[in-house]
């Protein structure tokens, strides 16, 4: 992306916010915590500063650690990161995403329009997790983030949230943001246990900085044989250029994975066209993982009380989305978004507000997840005799180019439009001196 700060992101004044912040009595400020340091909670915390409650960023590891490494972002996510104050500038490597089949040729192209990649540098940024992680940590205030505190128990009534954590604390809220991943807590408690559906497939992934293997500038290519993904993009890590990569193929999540992930990687991709072998075998064994993919089925609710959910708590996605971490971003924006001006000591106040958070989110997340289930069901649990025949109508028609070169791009651009909306919704109510 350019060094620039992009044109279409109006940042909030940070400045401003703290003396809106300041202005307002205790009384008058609200309590939320948010439950989980992953992008979803780290971006919640920070849109509800700006919207000058007292938030507190509550995660039960020492430190906020990323799940993994290699990470992809469309540009909703991206604007929002860079109104939530994080610094977006130079942010990942710019990207044009395809799909192709095994020998590099193209299926499908990403749709995004040309002013979009303009304004954003490119339409898809490939990054590794942990610089994001470092960016967001970095725009959090200091005292809202605090480690070591794993929540047992929520209870909540009309009155508020109480908080029980396994040290023997109690912590008392107005509102809780379950940020807390697929194992939500929050989520059980709201809505009792259901079953992780698996996808009975897994990733193996790595990145590497190896400047000798030739690839082309600026592309994220996912390929398709007839039973495996072979994946590569390019990245930018703290200045450094580079690549990450990635190998997706069935595997029974009831067996157990013993052999080495590197090998098995570097066997699977000598099947697909440049640069993935090359890739592969460049890339250190201590930077490659191995992952099994598993999701729930959409909420048809996520809040209850003065609960809600972002992130995978309320929508955990398969990675065939590309699209996890920046919904849960979205998520997080939009949540301090909807409780800027409130009264959250106001039980009803608080119940409309979480209603609106969450009725235009459902069916965008719901959409990506289905999706992402689908596509992975279709590459790679097809029966033998019918692959042939999927792979001539994706080589030679144009059903993909619809289902997922012209949708998830649109979808892109409804969620820019929406964070417009909500962004002229936030700085007018900020405004407002009975906010």
């Amino acid at each position: 992306m350019s060094n620039k700060p992009s044109p279409v992101v109006c940042r909030i004044n940070e400045d401003r916010i703290e003396e809106r912040a300041m202005k307002k009595s205790p009384a008058e400020r609200g309590r939320v915590a948010v439950i989980g340091a992953g992008p979803g909670g780290l971006a919640a915390a920070l849109s509800v500063h700006q919207a000058a409650h007292d938030v507190v960023l509550f995660e039960r590891y020492p430190q906020a650690r990323p799940a993994g490494t290699i990470l992809n972002l469309w540009p909703a996510p991206i604007k929002a990161l860079g109104l939530l104050e994080v610094n977006i500038e130079g942010l990942g490597a710019p990207c044009t995403a395809e799909f192709r089949n095994a020998r590099g040729r193209c299926r499908v192209r990403a749709a995004i329009p040309e002013h979009i990649v303009r304004e954003y540098g490119g339409g898809f940024i490939g990054l590794l997790r942990p610089e994001l992680y470092e960016r967001l940590l970095d725009a959090l205030p200091k005292g809202v983030l605090q480690v070591n505190h794993t929540v047992e128990r929520v209870e909540q009534d009309e009155s508020g949230v109480r908080l029980h954590f396994a040290n023997g604390r109690i912590h008392e809220t107005d509102v809780v943001i379950g940020a807390d991943g697929i194992d939500s807590l929050v989520r059980r408690t709201l809505w009792g246990d259901s079953p992780k559906r698996e996808h009975n497939l897994h990733v193996i992934g790595g990145y590497t900085f190896d400047e000798s293997i030739e690839a082309e500038p600026g592309m994220c290519v996912l390929s398709h044989s007839r039973t495996v993904q072979g994946s590569w993009t390019a990245i930018r890590d703290k200045g450094r250029d580079g690549h990450q990569w990635w190998v997706l193929e069935a595997f029974d999540a009831s067996r157990e994975f013993t052999a080495d992930p590197h090998s098995t990687a570097a066997a699977v991709g000598q099947a697909f066209a440049h640069p993935l072998p090359q890739l592969i075998a460049a890339t250190d064994p201590a930077q490659v993982q191995r992952w099994v993919i598993r999701d729930r089925k959409p909420l048809g609710q996520w809040s209850k009380g003065r609960a809600t959910l972002v992130g995978d708590a309320a929508h955990p996605t398969s990675p065939y989305a590309a699209y996890g971490a920046g919904m849960a971003i979205e998520d997080g924006y939009f949540i301090g978004r909807r409780l800027v001006g409130m009264d959250l000591t106001d039980y009803q106040a608080v119940r409309e507000a979480l209603d609106a958070f969450e009725a235009p989110r459902k069916p965008h997340t719901a959409r990506q997840s289905q999706q992402a289930y689908i596509l992975g069901r279709i590459f790679h649990h097809a029966p033998p005799p019918l692959r042939p025949i999927r792979d001539a109508i994706l080589d030679h028609t144009r059903l993909m180019q619809k289902v997922v070169g012209d949708s998830t791009p649109s979808s892109i651009l409804t969620q820019l439009g929406e964070i417009d909306r909500a962004e002229e919704r936030f700085t007018t109510t900020l405004r407002s001196p009975g906010s």
